[in-house]
């Protein structure tokens, strides 16, 4: 059994696409976003809760969790499903020191489809 699943992010829209905005004098800001070319729905029955970041430097045991983002408003409201019209959108920034080379981790939960992952290598 997977825990984690993992896709092109140009044909899935559950898998965390991490994007390196920034990399100057060893302070990184890396974008996450889930849903970049096909848009997640994000809707009160089907959303993207969290979103988190790990670092793994090469040559070590352990990854640094870098961060997690929670996505909490999804259209519902004392009226029902859909019906606030506040809807979180699955992006989240950080920004982090690191003069390491290693690999970014991405993780996103989708509330219907589970786990996702990607990564990148800085």
């Amino acid at each position: 059994m997977e825990i984690f699943k993992t896709d092109d992010w140009k044909k899935e829209k559950h898998v965390p696409v991490i994007e390196i905005l920034e990399n100057k004098d060893g302070k990184l800001l890396v974008r996450v976003i889930v849903g970049k070319d096909i848009p997640h729905p994000n809707t009160t029955e089907h959303h993207i809760r969290y979103v988190e970041l790990f670092f793994f430097p090469e040559n070590e045991q352990f990854p640094y969790n870098i961060g997690r983002v929670d996505f909490n408003s999804h259209g519902e409201s004392v009226n029902g499903a859909n019906t606030s019209e506040i809807y979180s959108e699955p992006v989240a920034y950080f920004v982090f020191k690191n003069r390491k080379k290693g690999t970014l981790l991405a993780f996103s939960y989708c509330n219907i489809h589970g786990l996702w992952k990607s990564e990148e290598k800085i």
